[in-house]
């Protein structure tokens, strides 16, 4: 078998686990959690300033661990990154615009089942020699399985999702074409800093975070409701799109081929869970290691992290909906759209956008490289963390010479897997998951 035979083989399998299986699965958790909760995401936003200050109190108390709200930017730098500008375009190019719907759908649910990973995960942690925590998928599926099966499995694809390629490789092809750089000295000069950031552990990644993830995060957002403002008779039309598309689908326009409303839902769905790490056991491990004892207070930021990163998506997915380019017959590579969309009405897109693209990739690669760290010195503490560093290496080096729609399946496929694995524990712990102040 050719590898074009290979990756079209893996495509396929994505599009059908998302189309059935992902979709349904995620949808079904969400809404139970969210009946159960009583819609615990809409009064946890209500009450977010109060949450916010009564978190900083509790913070205080204990100097175990690491700062909670340290913690809310290291969760958001592993969910806001290159998904939310890059991955997140197929929502449109490939559902058009009824995949924003279901993107939000899928977001809105995610919160409930972010709060439930989270608060898991915190409960069920247990203290390390280094000062901190370790928690996340591979613990509290301990207490939702006997034996260490399904526990090992979450590790491994753990491990696999951690060496977040995708947005190696989009980093790779970004810098080395802008500023014709050859490709093996951005691959190694990224690879160097991705370990030397990852020595210090969830502590450095979240100081690391903390101070690139606000300007990045504002920057964006203004640049793409300028651009959104600059089409507000096409914005006007769209929007009216968003719904009547969404459940039967969109015909094919230009280059567009089309999509029925199953494409919209499995597209917004899964770029949902990539962007916003639903399911996946990254938010779950990283807040394990807050210095608050209330799973709760602590389990209440993702639902405000996730807000975060649905704002950010929304607006990439509008900009290139207004612009045009999602029907566009030209052939573009995912990292090109937003890009494109931006150049003809943001002065020096050209020379911000890729510093926006490093920071938002490079959060996102530290991140998820400490959590594939954690889950390999759960599988052995001697040399986990050693060999997971040696595959990491190769992974990276071998990956960023693929196509970005090829390594963003590999992904999507292993963050499937997470989400089977992990949202089958929420369920049978679901009697274990308290949506009130302990």
């Amino acid at each position: 078998m050719s590898m074009d035979s290979f990756f079209m083989l893996l495509a396929w399998i994505d599009t059908i686990y998302w189309s059935y299986i992902g979709f349904v699965l995620v949808l079904c958790a969400g809404l139970y959690f969210t009946l159960r909760s009583r819609f615990f995401q809409f009064s946890t936003l209500y009450h977010m300033p109060t949450h916010i200050r009564d978190i900083i109190h509790s913070a205080k108390e204990h100097q175990y661990g690491v700062h909670p709200l340290r913690l809310y930017f290291a969760s958001v730098g592993g969910m806001v990154g290159l998904g939310n500008i890059v991955a997140v375009v197929t929502v449109v190019t490939i559902g058009g615009p009824g995949g924003i719907f279901w993107l939000w759908v899928a977001s809105f649910l995610g919160m409930i089942i972010k709060y439930c990973e989270i608060y898991l995960g915190v409960k069920y942690r247990v203290k390390n020699d280094k000062g901190g925590y370790d928690g996340g998928p591979m613990y509290f599926l301990q207490a939702a399985f006997r034996g260490r099966g399904m526990p090992i499995a979450a590790a491994i694809f753990l491990m696999i999702y951690g060496v977040e390629i995708s947005q190696f490789t989009i980093l790779t092809d970004t810098f080395s074409n802008l500023f014709h750089i050859h490709r093996l000295w951005v691959v190694v000069l990224l690879l160097a800093l991705v370990l030397y950031s990852n020595v210090g552990g969830i502590a450095r990644v979240a100081a690391w975070c903390s101070i690139l993830m606000p300007p990045f995060m504002l920057g964006y957002i203004i640049a793409c409701i300028w651009v959104i403002c600059l089409h507000g008779d096409v914005l006007v039309r769209i929007v009216g799109e968003i719904i009547p598309s969404a459940f039967s689908g969109h015909a094919a326009l230009g280059g567009f081929a089309g999509s029925t409303w199953l494409m919209a839902a499995s597209a917004g769905t899964a770029r949902a869970v990539y962007s916003g790490d639903i399911g996946i056991g990254y938010d779950a491990t990283v807040q394990s290691e807050t210095r608050l004892v209330s799973p709760v207070k602590q389990a209440r930021i993702a639902v405000l992290a996730l807000l975060s990163d649905t704002l950010i998506c929304t607006c990439s997915c509008l900009v290139i909906l207004v612009t045009g380019l999602w029907y566009s017959a030209e052939q573009m590579q995912l990292s090109e759209y937003v890009r494109t969309a931006l150049m003809p009405h943001v002065p020096y897109v050209h020379l911000w956008l890729p510093a926006a693209f490093f920071i938002a990739g490079f959060t996102t690669i530290i991140g998820y490289f400490s959590v594939g760290m954690k889950a390999a010195h759960f599988l052995n503490q001697r040399y986990g963390r050693k060999l997971y560093m040696g595959y990491g290496c190769i992974a990276f080096i071998v990956f960023s010479f693929c196509e970005q729609s090829q390594v963003l399946t590999i992904m999507s496929i292993a963050g499937g897997l997470l989400v089977l694995c992990n949202l089958t524990g929420l369920l049978c712990l679901r009697k274990e998951i308290s949506f009130k102040n302990e």
